[in-house]
């Protein structure tokens, strides 16, 4: 019996780019620069920083914690290759500028980690108890690798005060140009359909829904597959979406499939729902069956400018710079290459800046394609068109936040729910004044936090 493919589930809002996705939609997964040298940030995730375990001048083997923290949010970070520690210094960071990591020098050939393992026929997610799962996945150092990067062990630990009603799993992948998802939920099936199971005797989930966008039916048919095979079909069922951006946002994933919102401020397990991407199903599945840690992800490598575009399994740590050197270079004049997608991702200064556990794509974006983009043109005064107000799809006024945060009054910025902005890019995407609202509202985020103390000056 096939699957439906055709979702009509949506949230209010959102807007279509044009996808992109074709440059790499067919390359299947295929092995990435064998790594000399990875920086291993010992910041890779939301909450507490890891402190380095190891000193200048060790001996790492390849998957030895080499980072760690007591603190209940964080996750410890491994080494992905055997060698020599050469430095624990700054190296460059998406986000915060500089962090401390830890720079590993390969000592010898290093075998391939393989990128797959398969499933005994005999699996059976009854020998694993919740408490070994989720001691599993604290050890693996998983976390969300859809980009926010949350420790799993905290999202799908019970909570009797908050108990989990149903888990969705994110398949949608609606950022333009990327794939690395799409080919995970063809390639390594069986894998995802695994840490799906594990996830879900972890939390006590008794619904389990996969929500993947309807421009994915070769995805959605072999999911179903997969599930009829594991005898789990009924029990665990796909939910086609309508394919819009960002329905790959937990908060618009669970309006379009749950119809439920999420409190400003809150998260998911308050309203007792557990997002979970297909990515971080698959390392679940590696961390539990094998005692493998996070150390490896697929990285989509795109855009019209890559020789060799396509969808890479490397190294944690490994630079972009020698990510984008291992596909043949560039083929045209580049103007900007960004670490993610160009709606939500960060344009990089620094080609060493390495791969972490959310680097789910690098794409280089052409001078091109920068002449014809709208934010290197005239910008003009707001014409109060509401457009904006029409794509948001957290309901907020993206232009108040913006003109307040530009005249540095930070209090109307926040009493406007600044903090509630998901960074999506819709508002400024639709901006005819060509007014980089997202840009202004990320500014007032780090200006606002920066007041209360909450990151250094």
């Amino acid at each position: 019996m096939s699957v439906a493919t055709k979702g009509r589930l949506s949230f209010p809002g959102g807007i279509h780019p044009p996808e992109k996705k074709s440059l790499t939609s067919e390359s299947p997964i295929q092995a990435g620069p064998a790594a000399k040298q990875v920086a291993v940030m010992l910041s890779q995730h939301i909450g507490a920083v890891c402190r380095p375990l190891v000193r200048k001048a060790n001996m790492v083997q390849a998957g030895q914690r080499i980072g760690d923290c007591e603190a209940f949010v964080s996750a410890p970070v491994h080494s992905p290759i055997t060698g020599k520690v050469v430095e624990i210094a700054l190296r460059p960071h998406a986000v915060m500028g500089r962090s401390p990591a830890i720079v590993i020098e390969q000592y010898a050939d290093n075998p391939s980690r393989r990128s797959y393992f398969n499933l005994k026929e005999d699996f059976d997610v009854e020998k694993y108890s919740a408490e070994r799962i989720c001691e599993a996945v604290r050890e693996a150092g998983i976390v969300g690798m859809g980009g926010a990067g949350f420790p799993t062990r905290v999202k799908i630990e019970p909570n009797p005060r908050l108990p989990k009603r149903t888990m969705i799993v994110n398949g949608c992948e609606c950022e333009p140009y990327i794939t690395c998802d799409y080919r995970i939920m063809l390639e390594w099936t069986d894998q995802i359909v695994a840490g799906i199971r594990l996830a879900r005797k972890a939390s006590g989930c008794p619904e389990v829904l996969i929500g993947i966008e309807d421009n994915k039916p070769g995805a959605m048919e072999t999911m179903h597959g997969a599930l009829e095979s594991a005898g789990v079909g009924g029990n665990i069922r796909i939910v086609p979406v309508k394919t819009k951006y960002p329905q790959g946002g937990e908060r618009q994933l669970i309006r379009s499939i749950l119809k439920k919102n999420v409190p400003t401020g809150g998260i998911p397990p308050a309203i007792g729902i557990l997002v979970l991407n297909v990515a971080t199903c698959a390392a679940i599945a590696e961390a539990v069956v094998t005692g493998s840690p996070l150390t490896h992800r697929i990285v989509t490598v795109t855009g019209e400018a890559i020789a060799k575009p396509g969808n890479y399994y490397c190294s944690i740590g490994t630079s972009v710079g020698q990510l984008i050197e291992f596909c043949g270079g560039v083929t045209q004049k580049s103007a900007r290459v960004i670490l993610g997608g160009p709606m939500m991702g960060i344009a990089i200064a620094d080609l060493e800046t390495p791969i972490t556990k959310t680097s789910g794509a690098v794409t280089v974006i052409t001078k091109e394609q920068m002449g014809h983009a709208k934010f290197v043109r005239r910008q003009t005064a707001c014409i109060r068109c509401g457009r904006c107000l029409q794509v948001c799809p957290e309901n907020l006024n993206p232009t108040k936040i913006a003109h307040a945060v530009k005249n540095n009054f930070m209090d109307i910025a926040e009493s406007n729910y600044m903090s509630a902005c998901i960074e999506c890019g819709c508002c400024s995407y639709v901006c005819p004044a060509n007014i980089e609202l997202t840009g202004y509202i990320k500014t007032g985020k780090i200006f606002l936090a920066r007041q209360k103390k909450k990151i250094p000056k």
